[in-house]
């Protein structure tokens, strides 16, 4: 049986036949311990994770991984601490507001440069078009379709040959990301080339795409790779900017990416940051609500200075006054009556079903696509993907210039001095198209022979009363809504906002002259009934609310419109959940079977418990072991963390004969075997702490969006092989762990509040050590129990934390200090008296 996308309540009977769940999403982070290497999925078309078939040899695996959001507190991680000098946090905390000062400024420019090549391109297009039209209309038929199709076929080779990651909008990948998955090549270079020359041939290519959710995914992208520390290719790797090389950080600077893109995308920045906390962050802080509300602002002004380079006519060639989704319709209407609240409920209702219903279509034409048009051979399915994009460029661009031509032609109202559109101008209302009269213009042209941004604008204008033929209104939607379902998933960079404001305008501005109609009001205005129809489209098809609102009033600067923007926004995407269909984003996640963790859990999760989804057989190493166990556990299992237990006589309470000392990264164990700093002769011998500081703490974090070191790339001897490790050096000591009977949901919880990797599960302790409160965390609380540390609080000396070697608790720094030496540890600390306070607070039970 199928796996079915559109339920959010998956049980077995939406598994194929002898299928199991960690087969079917082919994550490894689902079952961490268990299975070797061979019995491990590979990456399908269109991202699908299948099972490998029996009997077939072992190819490059594209393994779809886990972050590791949590701080692995070992001796390195320590020893790196007590090296950094006082003035790190300072330096530390600026060079962040930086890098989200460039990644603002450089987002900006990118959606900049995007924006104005798609004008300059379909200027030329349209200019050749209509000077062609003067003398043959199938001779400018064939110059625009051929325009059209060059371009897209440059976009999908890009695309299909160069940058895969790049296809779609990338606001799914950058969802997931978010959420801590790290899906293969989504962040890399390659993948910013292909999208932003991807989106300028898809877009200027009049496909029924928008630029804007490449542009969130753009700017993620800029994020990523300034978040890498410089590039070892090009030898620019600074020191000081290594330090954010890793996952944590990283996942900030990302989010500001995403929040940079939606804010250039739509001129949007309080806008941009809520769609991050409403739809593409999973972990949000405070502290993140200042840095990514800074970087949108960053954008608005580098997107107003660059704009206003172009303000002329002739500055920017064919940029003049398009190039950016923006309108003011302050001069539209500007109150509204108790009886316009029942056309907006209709809109709510259509544009929640009409939503719905191009998730599902669009779903299931994603499937049939991946089951039966991708399913050859790799080198002929990039083919077969360019040949689609062209394929569907033709289609469009007969519809775009045919249908204009079965609808008669409009007269001018003689109050508008601009109609129709003057010749020479590419942007703007009234297109005269074919019509013969100098005061004539079809209606129909003005919404398909322009731009996106300009259709929208035209939309929403109200210039004049009954600009729009009904017919061609409900033309335009039905061939638009056709068009944009089967574009979006070929294999060019497309977003989805500028073909649902489309569909959504079309029937809102029906709406509108219904109304007008109905009522004689000529203060009701066609072009706020528009509005009101996009909102309803966008919230029916993706389920944004909160965002959305904020990013409609950015555009219009009308608060008035706000309760009407508010209850049509709140009506649809009630509608479209109450039908059950995902909303498009999550939807293609699921088609793809990607793993993400969701805010809620399914109910049974409760009737779980943690000792039910651990992992059968679990691998796991002992404090030492030899160097060859542990290359040859890294041979047969491709899992990410090993615990660590180390073997002691039987204890008299609980009977372990073994303890758990925390959990082991892959990558920190393949920097280990490389560097061989570790490496002992006898198990027996005692590891030397300063050994901890010869490491670099930046070795052991991973490129962003790749496998990272793998272990073909160590070489050992056979001398070096019959070596040993004493792995507490490594072993993060403060992982969580969870009892076995622990129900799911609060397991589910922890994963997606904290970002966690790995977890262990572990039986039920004997005894307890104490009770911790919501008073003992507390600063002051602690400040008073321990009265040495008062100098190492942040506003005593906030620098001086840096510096803290951070070895532990208390009670084991006495022993620390006799191995490191007195000039390692901090003079002002009494290790004596902190050690007989940390005795009296354990059996502190409140």
């Amino acid at each position: 049986m199928e796996f079915n996308a559109y339920k959010r309540r998956t049980g077995e009977d939406d598994q194929p036949e002898g299928t199991t769940s960690e087969h079917l999403f082919g994550f490894d982070e689902t079952n961490t311990s268990s299975g070797p290497a061979d019995d491990y999925p590979t990456m399908a078309p269109m991202g699908i994770l299948r099972r490998r078939p029996q009997g077939l040899a072992a190819e490059p695996q594209k393994v779809t991984e886990s972050l590791d959001y949590e701080i692995a507190e070992h001796s390195v991680y320590r020893a790196t601490q007590a090296k950094r000098p006082t003035w790190h946090q300072y330096r530390y905390v600026v060079i962040k507001w930086v890098l989200a000062l460039v990644v603002g400024v450089g987002t900006a420019c990118t959606a900049f440069l995007i924006n104005l090549a798609v004008e300059n391109l379909a200027g030329l297009k349209f200019s050749w078009t209509i000077g062609a039209m003067g003398h043959t209309t199938a001779g400018a038929f064939f110059l625009y379709a051929l325009f059209n199709v060059v371009l897209v076929a440059s976009s999908a080779y890009i695309v299909a040959f160069f940058a895969p990651q790049a296809t779609g909008s990338g606001i799914p990948e950058v969802k997931c990301y978010l959420n801590g998955i790290d899906l293969p090549g989504i962040l890399l270079l390659r993948t910013l080339i292909g999208k932003v020359v991807g989106s300028v041939g898809s877009v200027a290519g009049g496909l029924a795409v928008g630029k804007e959710g490449p542009l969130v995914h753009t700017g993620s992208c800029i994020a990523a790779l300034l978040s890498q520390g410089g590039s070892s290719r090009f030898h620019l790797s600074p020191k000081w900017f290594q330090e954010f090389n890793n996952e944590r950080d990283r996942r900030d600077l990302v989010t500001c990416g995403a929040c940079a893109g939606v804010a250039a995308a739509f001129r949007a920045p309080v806008g941009g940051v809520l769609f991050a906390i409403e739809e593409a962050a999973s972990f949000w802080r405070p502290q993140l609500t200042w840095r990514t509300f800074f970087t949108t602002a960053v954008v608005s002004v580098t997107i107003r200075a660059l704009m206003n380079t172009c303000a002329g006519e002739e500055d920017c060639g064919f940029f003049g006054g398009g190039g950016f989704i923006i309108f003011d319709i302050n001069d539209g209407q500007s109150k509204y009556w108790a009886y316009e609240l029942l056309p907006v409920v209709i809109l709510g209702v259509f544009g929640g079903l009409l939503g719905a219903s191009f998730n599902f279509i669009n779903g299931k034409l994603t499937q049939f696509r991946i089951k039966y048009v991708y399913k050859n051979n790799h080198s002929s399915r990039r083919l077969v993907k360019v040949f689609e994009a062209m394929l569907v460029a033709f289609i469009t661009s007969t519809f775009q210039f045919c249908l204009p031509l079965a609808f008669p032609c409009k007269t001018c109202d003689p109050e508008i001095s601009s109609c129709p559109r003057p010749s020479g101008v590419h942007y703007g209302n009234f297109v005269r198209f074919t019509c013969p009269g100098d005061n004539q213009y079809n209606d129909l042209a003005t919404i398909f022979f322009n731009t996106q941004d300009d259709a929208i604008r035209n939309l929403l204008s109200s210039e004049m009363k009954n600009e729009y033929s009904p017919g061609a209104l409900v033309c335009f939607f039905c061939f638009f809504f056709v068009l944009a379902v089967i574009t979006y998933g070929i294999s060019v960079p497309s977003g989805l906002f500028v073909p649902s404001i489309l569909c959504g305008a079309a029937y809102g501005r029906l709406m509108g002259m219904l109304m007008t109609s109905i009522t004689g009001n000529l203060e009701i205005k066609e072009g706020t009934y528009a509005l009101l129809g996009a909102a309803s489209f966008i919230a029916g098809a993706m389920r944004m609310t909160v965002s959305m609102c904020v990013i409609i009033l950015e555009l219009t600067n009308n608060l008035s419109l706000l309760p009407l923007v508010m209850f049509v926004l709140l009506v649809s995407k009630a509608v479209a959940d109450l039908t059950g269909i995902l909303p498009i984003y999550d939807l293609h996640i699921h088609i793809k079977k990607i793993p993400l963790l969701e805010h809620h859990t399914e109910k049974y999760f409760r009737h779980l418990t943690a000792s039910d989804a651990k992992s059968k057989n679990c691998v796991q190493f002992s404090r030492v072991e030899k160097v060859g166990h542990i290359v040859e556990v890294l041979k047969s299992h491709t899992h990410n963390g090993f615990p660590v237990v180390e073997s002691h006589p039987q204890d008299a309470v609980t009977n372990e004969t073994t303890t758990l000392l925390g959990v082991v990264l892959r990558n920190h164990l393949l920097v280990v075997l490389k560097k061989k700093l570790s490496f002992l002769r006898d198990p027996q011998e005692v590891v030397d702490p300063l050994v901890a500081f010869q490491y670099d703490i930046t070795e052991f974090s991973k490129p962003i969006s790749s496998q990272g070191m793998k272990l073909t790339e160590i070489s050992l001897t056979d001398e070096e092989l019959e070596m040993y490790v004493d792995l507490k050096q490594f072993v993060n000591t403060s992982s969580y762990t969870v009892q076995e009977d622990m129900s799911l949901a609060k397991v589910h919880q922890l994963f997606r509040g904290l970002g966690l990797r790995h977890l262990c599960v572990v039986p039920k302790p004997a005894n307890a050590l104490g009770v911790i409160t919501r008073k003992d965390i507390l600063p002051e609380h602690v400040e008073s129990e321990y009265p040495e540390v008062k100098h190492l609080s942040r506003t005593a000396s906030y620098g001086k934390l840096s510096r803290s070697p951070s070895f532990g608790s208390y009670s084991k720094q006495k022993e620390l200090s006799g191995h490191l030496g007195d000039n390692l540890m901090p003079r002002q600390l009494d290790f004596d008296s902190g050690s007989s306070h940390g005795e009296s607070n354990g059996n502190n039970v409140i």
